[in-house]
């Protein structure tokens, strides 16, 4: 999996880590079982505190997302085709979704351009076709 942070921007950089790795299983390029790199390695990789990418990977052991032990490491909890959303789910996902599609309209954004781009994630969203 590759990672891009950007350090200037207003995200924490724990929240962009947890945010990759969610949108790396979300499209399928992470698996249940997958490994993730340690938090020393991805510390080193960025130059960043250790406890930023701890963090970041206690939020998504708390998610259910990734689970760690000593043996293996952290690793992907989950897989998006197999998972099975907890019943109160949808409730917090569609608030939080609502949340950011009115902060588009908010800035100026119109209704078929919000469409469009939600169009296009969904799109990046849907398993690779597969080759024959």
């Amino acid at each position: 999996m590759d990672i891009t942070l950007d350090p200037l921007s207003t995200v924490p950089l724990y929240q962009q880590i947890r945010d990759r790795v969610v949108e790396a299983i979300g499209r399928g390029e992470l698996r249940r079982g997958d490994a993730l790199a340690s938090v020393r390695q991805l510390a080193g990789a960025f130059a960043i505190n250790p406890a930023t990418v701890s963090k970041a990977y206690d939020q998504l052991r708390s998610e259910g997302l990734v689970a760690t032990n000593a043996k293996s490491g952290s690793f992907v909890a989950m897989d998006r085709d197999t998972a099975v959303a907890p019943p109160d789910y949808l409730a917090g996902f569609e608030s939080r979704l609502n949340t950011l599609l009115a902060e588009g309209r908010a800035r100026g954004l119109s209704h078929a351009t919000i469409r469009d781009a939600c169009a296009r994630v969904m799109e990046s969203l849907n398993p690779p076709e597969e080759t024959q």
